[in-house]
């Protein structure tokens, strides 16, 4: 669904409520101009007396409302990009900036004189003309009677990165096997009703589709064929439900449904080899046909509870309630042509067919609870308690077909359970030491289990996890004098166990941040952060370590009337380091993965000395990332831009910038570009 239809149905109801407008404004010109000229020197003795006089209710409400008719923005312009050098490829899974035509902004805002239909309306839109990512917004309201949004995003999504997922580069093909070209399109529409009464009805839609092609592995034993495939889903959601506020309490009842559906088709008549560039018992394996598609359909109900309330002074209750019911079918079809070979039954074979179907429900329970406490003045206890419960039934149909040569079909029923509980309570206890100094001191306790079909290295029929985690908390908040202020947080987990090998188990966790502002026009801040985490497991492991330490600074003299400075820069580093077995023969191996980045940002924008307050402003900076370590990476984004008043409300300016990407093991995936813009902005 595109904006701009939106946006047109809105402008007959703007010319309708404008047509009126301009007529009584032209009007009241007319007859007040005399009276103007006539009353104009007792208007000037009466003037310190109409300053001292009280406002009026007609000029309250008038100053209240702003005046009719449309203000805002326009941002038109056009880009030009040279040649990219190097990978096209790494540019648009990176940047993917085009050139043309482009809306680059519009913010308008309609005010109705009559407010027969609405108080006003608001459009807002950037990056129009073929750049990834477009968005709109649109809403409308009438003071007491209804609030309406409408938001709709556009999103263009292309990944394909040479060394990514590509066991054929060491024979000169730069073919990444997982790669998308897509686009995704979102909107949101939302109708208040009765907003600021008690009792608030709403509606809502949403609607989420993708559709594009890619590149995927067609997986057969013993070998796997990077084949193009295309992509298709799509998500509707519909709300509704009230909103009940009260003095003392809030309450949120939400009734909703889902239907989803996910589509993927493969086809091919080309003769591939696959990633194994050697025969397999004498035999050369190969595709010369496929047809593949699989289809999921999906619908789900959900209820949701929100509720807030303050019955005391010294008490605050919240808790929030959502439960869902999701059912899912999908049908696969496969039939393949080529030389296969199947390690089950020890057979080559030249044609199968394959046919599945599988339906699965998953009903899921979630809630939060807790209670903020204030026994005394300077004391503050926050308790809160979180589940979340999923179980998923599944039963599924196989039915494989070797047809040259004939075998008999193998016919397969499969039934799956994934059960997930996942428990965690918290408690906070808040004291202010001074009116400048917070202390804070908690305790968490987070705790679960699960159980799966069992891995194919286990063997075992299902596998069973738990969790168990206790974490410290603790914080320290202090306000200095003369603009300085002084966060410090903290957790400490000790874990008997995780679901996950690379979860949190036995970590600590610490965030400092400083903030010193000298005078109203300068900010600097900084931050120091770390994060360690360990498995000791001995089939495990696990050592991770993240580092960042960050400053910034804010400098705008006189409110950024001549000149204004943002800058920051960021240090980290980045270590892994776990055990891993080998799918190809089971044996143990280690990763170690290691990254030491420099990250920084500068834009410093000023006027043009010489000519006047409203002359030219200069803007130069840019952003740059340089790493080392696994795998180096060189990107900058240098930039100029100018903005210059042509007539009236109009301006002119103009960016260029730079984009260069480089990594020393992966040269050929390195790019550079210069883009240029050159636009116009209107404002009234």
């Amino acid at each position: 669904m595109r904006a701009w239809p939106a946006l047109l149905m809105l402008l007959p109801l703007m010319a309708q409520e404008t047509a009126p407008v301009a007529k009584a404004t032209a009007a009241a010109i007319q007859e007040a101009a005399p009276a103007a000229q006539e009353t104009k020197p007792a208007a000037q003795e009466t003037k310190p007396a109409q300053e001292a006089a009280p406002a009026t209710p007609e000029a309250a409400a008038s100053a209240a409302n702003p005046e009719p008719g449309l203000t805002g923005s326009v941002d038109v312009g056009y880009r030009w990009r040279t040649g990219v050098g190097g990978s096209l490829d790494t540019y648009r899974s990176v940047v993917n900036l085009g050139e043309g035509p482009k809306l680059f902004g519009l913010d308008l805002s309609f005010q109705s004189a009559t407010r027969r239909w609405f108080d006003r309306v608001g459009v807002r839109a950037n990056n129009w003309g073929g750049d990834p990512y477009n968005t709109a917004h649109v809403d409308a309201s009438r003071h007491g009677w209804y609030n309406f949004t409408f938001d709709y995003r556009n999103i263009a999504y292309y990944n394909f990165l040479p060394s990514f997922a590509d066991p054929t580069i060491s024979r000169g093909f730069f073919l990444d096997q997982r790669s998308y070209d897509t686009r995704r399109r979102m909107s949101d529409f939302e109708l208040e009703l009765l907003p600021g009464r008690r009792i608030v009805p709403y509606l809502a839609y949403s609607h989420d589709a993708g559709s594009g092609r890619g590149i995927t592995d067609f997986v057969s034993d013993v070998n796997e064929y990077p084949v193009a495939d295309r992509l298709r889903d799509r998500t509707d959601n519909f709300r509704g439900g009230v909103r009940i506020e009260m003095s003392r309490f809030h309450v949120t009842l939400e009734q909703g449904g889902t239907t989803f559906k996910d589509d993927q088709q493969v086809f091919t008549s080309d003769e591939n080899f696959g990633n194994r560039t050697t025969p397999f018992l004498g035999e050369q394996l190969f595709l010369t046909h496929l047809t593949q598609a699989y289809g999921v359909r999906g619908t789900s109900i959900y209820s949701k509870a929100l509720v807030t309330a303050n019955p005391a002074s010294w008490i605050d209750l919240f808790g929030q309630f959502l439960y869902s019911r999701p059912d899912t079918s999908v049908n696969y079809a496969q039939y393949n042509a080529g030389q296969f070979y199947n390690l089950d039954a020890m057979l080559f074979f030249t044609s199968e067919l394959d046919l599945l179907n599988a339906t699965a429900k998953l009903p899921h329970t979630s809630g939060t609870f807790g209670f903020e406490l204030r026994p005394m003045r300077r004391v503050r206890v926050i308790e809160s308690f979180t589940t979340d419960r999923l179980h998923n039934a599944s039963f599924a149909s196989l039915t494989q077909n070797v047809i040259a040569p004939p075998v008999s079909p193998q016919i397969a029923d499969f039934t799956d359970r994934l059960v997930m509980n996942y428990n965690q309570q918290q408690i906070d206890v808040l004291y202010d030491v001074t009116s400048k100094i917070t202390a804070r001191g908690g305790y968490r306790y987070v705790w679960g289990d699960g159980l799966t079909r069992g891995s194919f290295i286990s063997g075992l029929p299902s596998e069973s996890g738990e969790v168990r985690r206790q974490v410290g908390l603790a914080g320290l908040n202090y306000r200095m004098a003369r603009g300085v202020s002084l966060n410090i947080d903290y957790e400490g987990a000790s874990g008997d166990s995780a679901y996950f090998r690379t979860s949190l188990q036995d970590y600590q966790k610490a965030r400092v941040r400083v903030r010193y502002q000298p005078v109203p026009s300068l900010t600097i801040a900084a931050g120091f952060g770390v994060l360690s985490n360990q498995n000791p497991a001995p089939s495990v492991k696990y050592d991770f370590l993240s580092r960042d330490s960050s400053v910034s600074v804010l400098w705008n003299p006189n409110g950024g009337k001549r000149i204004t400075l943002a800058a920051d820069y960021t240090r980290s580093t980045l270590r892994s380091d776990i055990n891993y077995i080998v799918p190809q023969d089971f044996e143990r191996e280690r990763s170690l993965y290691r990254d030491n980045a420099h990250q920084a940002n500068a834009l410093l924008d000023l006027l043009v000395p010489g000519f006047g307050g409203h002359g030219p402003r200069l803007g130069l900076g840019g952003s740059l990332f340089l790493s080392s370590g696994s795998r180096p990476t060189q990107y900058y984004q240098p930039l100029i831009r100018f903005t210059t008043p042509a007539y009236g409300r109009m301006s002119w300016y103009g960016e260029w910038r730079y984009y260069g990407f480089a990594e020393p093991f992966y040269l050929y995936e390195g790019f550079r570009t210069h883009l240029l813009a050159v636009g116009m902005r209107y404002t009234r």
